[in-house]
């Protein structure tokens, strides 16, 4: 009773209403039901504005199918407009002469394949004795006796007595009396013969609708090509907000159209010659014919190429008495198609469109029921829009998930699921399907450190009990599968198990255990001797058990969000049992502490690193153990002797080019938005300074000096631009602190220098001469697109340079002023 009373009486407590986000109150009455139900609002929305577009592409068809053609043949036909123009042709005149050639184009083909044809039904009649011959042997071939005969008669005659036994019993009717029946006469209706008129007034009646569309798919491209880029301009104010992001988007969309265009008619070509040839070479009659007709199919996804193959098989079927012909045709066809899909379509398509395999089954089958064949056709670039669309609109972001060919996760994010799905075989493969040329210690910093990354930041928030015992055990098992598919050398195991010269600590976690294991395994590649230890509770009797007699170095691994009161008292500890330790404190979330030693020394520790690379070099440096200066020395090329030559034979050297170096200095800073741009020139000895833009500023209260060009005049040795001379290849380092080629470089850190991007300056016969580059003391980062327009700005500054060489060569040489001692010209 008393348990039936609380109960109710609970049931009745009134309820406190629960605080919204931020400790607010929540919404009331209706504003909160509305709030409930805003996100599916939004989806029905989506969903109702999702089925009107379709519905319009479907009932507009009619409209929008010569548009879409029209402007298609636009992106084909527009380069050669553009050639014209560069040719001094006025654009109207220009592309009249291309529709003209177009057209006239398609006329010799239509007349020249209309030809074959005719002479192709001529020829038909004479094979008809040997169909009917293989349709008789067929037929045989069919009817006789196999080895299911026996069992299919028996199964029949059970049949049938079964539907007999079923069958109702009817009496039989008398016979009425009266004369017999007359047999019944057949009655065959023939049609009266068509004149030649209907059957002209058919044949232009079924013409009608194609020419129709045809002309004015002519009339719309002629249209597109003459206002193209009043018709960009209304589409880019159509499109609206950043004017950047639109422009970009047409651009991307205009660029991968025609190449996908154009590739797929090289690929079209590359099939329908060699088509042709073969059919000439086994003796199928219109050879010519069916390569033509083959490489026109193939525009037609999935279902071309099989209609272009039922040609010629049927007339090797009809042509030949035996099946030789037919068996030969079906092997080349056979061949050529494995070729093709396998060989020469990966190696020319690469990535044109951007596009899955699945989104493009996907598309073809949705463009195909909205517009028929024509939609089939066309899927591709039109999907291709709407991929483009997708990446350069936020709103419309999905599309570039669903349909584009990048994974959708990153490979650390990918990873990262594997484990929390505990598919740890899955996630071993990923990952070592991302180490490169056994960089381990990259791996290490690019997807190994953000795993536990993420899996730190998901501790305490959305991870489950079960979720963190699966990231955990599972990267345990992918460091092993790591160290066995890279093992260190068997000396270094050795020195690791006797007495280690490094050690690698967790911090706090078990996360910051896993960061030391990864670490140890890069140090061990690198030839160290180092063991690992896990993380605990720092007290004194754990810091004793650490034993750390005779270790060199000790590395700390901690993914804490605000490490430095932890990090700083374990430091102290540290500091006060083995004060000859070398301490580096490795800080894996990046908190945004100064790198190298003055960031360390503020937390008691010798050097602060945030990345693996950066580590590896630090630790490296303070054993003593990384040959040379620490740091790697940019290489002499091969062909030095050439390279010198081609160097003194540029030009580069004449005080003429400095202007022409300073411009292209300036262009670049101001391009790149880089405090600092400037061409080097690499001698023998030294890398000089051929033209500049700009200074490094010291950070703020520094009593530094400011870097200006005059001071990056080098030993080559330590230049960064010796390195991207040597290997005649750009260079691109993020961030100089992290990076293991130079992170000890003692010039660049004095110069604090932390990004650096070197494009090479070739000479015509291939010799890299110098670079121009862009510095800063700031890390950033290039993306491809931006590297691949800096090589062109380095091309372009060659190109300049070769011009006024030309121009110079009528001159009197001026030779740099001897004062100048491994300095081209002086700098102010």
């Amino acid at each position: 009773m008393n348990g039936e009373t609380r109960s109710r009486a609970d049931t009745s407590a009134p309820v406190p209403p629960s605080s919204g986000p931020g400790g607010l109150p929540p919404p009331a009455g209706g504003l909160q039901a509305l709030v409930t139900v805003v996100p599916e609002l939004k989806l029905m929305v989506g969903m109702v504005t999702g089925g009107a577009i379709i519905a319009a592409l479907y009932f507009g068809r009619d409209i929008l199918i010569p548009l879409a053609l029209a402007l298609l043949l636009g992106f084909v036909l527009d380069p050669l407009v553009a050639r014209l123009k560069r040719w001094g042709v006025p654009r109207a005149p220009a592309v009249f002469i291309v529709v003209a050639l177009a057209l006239a184009t398609i006329g010799a083909a239509g007349l020249m394949l209309g030809s074959q044809v005719s002479a192709l039904s001529a020829q038909l009649p004479t094979y008809q004795s040997n169909i009917q011959g293989k349709l008789r042997a067929l037929q045989q071939s069919v009817n006789r006796p196999g080895m299911f005969d026996g069992a299919i008669r028996v199964f029949d005659a059970v049949r049938s007595e079964v539907e007999q036994d079923d069958a109702p019993v009817v009496a039989p009717r008398a016979a009425k009396p009266g004369p017999a029946a007359q047999p019944v006469q057949r009655v065959q209706i023939t049609e009266r013969p068509t004149s030649s008129l209907r059957q002209a007034m058919g044949w232009l009646q079924a013409a009608l609708g194609p020419l129709a569309n045809a002309g004015i798919v002519l009339v719309f491209v002629v249209l597109i090509l003459l206002d193209r880029l009043d018709l960009r301009d209304r589409l880019l104010r159509l499109w609206g907000g950043s004017l950047h992001r639109s422009t970009d988007a047409m651009d991307e969309a205009g660029t991968r159209i025609s190449k996908y265009l154009t590739m797929q008619l090289v690929v079209n070509l590359s099939y329908g010659i060699p088509m042709a040839a073969g059919l000439w070479l086994i003796g199928v009659p219109g050879a010519m014919l069916w390569g033509a007709v083959a490489a026109v199919m193939r525009f037609v996804p999935y279902v071309g190429p099989m209609i272009s193959a039922v040609f010629p098989l049927g007339l090797a079927f009809a042509v030949d008495p035996g099946w030789s012909m037919v068996l030969w045709t079906i092997g080349l066809i056979a061949v050529l198609e494995m070729l093709s899909n396998n060989v020469v379509e990966p190696w020319l398509y690469g990535v044109s469109t951007g596009l899955s395999a699945m989104s493009l089954m996907v598309s073809a089958t949705f463009w195909t029921a909205l517009w028929g064949p024509v939609g089939l056709i066309m899927s591709t670039p039109l999907t291709v829009c709407l991929l483009v669309i997708g990446r350069h609109l936020p709103r419309l972001r999905f599309l570039d998930v669903l349909l584009g060919s990048q994974p959708a996760l990153d490979t650390p994010t990918r990873i990262y699921q594997r484990l929390i799905a505990g598919d740890v075989e899955e996630a071993s493969e990923l990952a070592i399907d991302q180490v490169e040329d056994g960089k381990v210690a990259a791996f290490y910093d690019d997807t190994g450190l953000p795993v536990l990354r993420m899996a730190a930041s998901d501790h305490a928030s959305v991870a489950t009990v079960e979720h963190r015992h699966r990231v955990v055990m599972g990267m345990d098992a992918l460091i092993d599968d790591m160290q066995e598919q890279y093992p260190a050398p068997a000396g270094v195991r050795e020195d690791a198990a006797l007495r280690p010269d490094v050690v690698c600590i967790g911090g706090k976690w078990e996360v910051d255990t896993l960061a030391a294991r990864m670490l140890a395994h890069a140090l061990s590649l690198e030839g160290q001797a180092v063991a690992y230890r896990s993380a605990g509770t720092v007290t004194a009797d754990y810091v004793a058990g650490l034993d750390l007699e005779g270790v060199r170095c000790v590395l700390l691994s901690y993914f804490s969000p605000e490490p430095q009161v932890q990090a700083k008292h374990f430091c102290r500890r540290l500091r006060r049992r083995w004060p000859e330790v070398k301490i580096v404190l490795g800080l894996w979330n990046d908190p945004g502490d100064a790198s190298g030693e003055e960031g360390g020394k503020a937390l008691g520790a010798d050097a602060l690193v945030t990345s693996a690379g950066e580590a590896v070099a630090r630790v490296m440096a303070f054993t003593n153990t990384r040959p040379g200066n620490g740091f790697v020395e940019a290489p002499v090329p091969e062909a030095e002797a050439e390279r010198l030559a081609a160097l003194r034979a540029s030009g580069a050297l004449d005080p003429r080019a400095q202007p022409i170096f300073d411009a292209a200095s300036q262009r670049a800073a101001d391009i790149f938005d880089m405090p600092m741009a400037m061409v080097s020139l690499i001698d023998e000895t030294m890398q000089l300074i051929g033209g500049a833009f700009g200074r490094l500023r010291p950070p703020a209260g520094s009593d530094e000096a400011v870097v200006h060009g005059a001071d990056l005049t080098l030993p080559r040795n330590v230049s960064m631009c010796g390195h991207v001379v040597a290997n005649a290849q750009t260079l691109v380092v993020p961030d100089i602190a992290r990076d293991m080629r130079f992170a000890d470089n003692p010039t660049l850190r004095s110069k604090r220098l932390r990004f650096y991007a070197g494009a090479p300056l070739t000479t015509a016969d291939g010799h890299a001469i110098g670079t121009l580059c862009l510095l800063d003391t700031e890390p950033h980062a290039l993306s491809a697109r931006e590297v691949r327009l800096f090589e062109a700005m380095a091309a372009d500054l060659m190109k300049t340079l070769a011009e006024h060489v030309a121009q110079w060569s009528a001159e009197p040489p001026i030779e740099p002023p001897a004062a100048t001692v491994g300095q081209l010209v002086p700098m102010s």
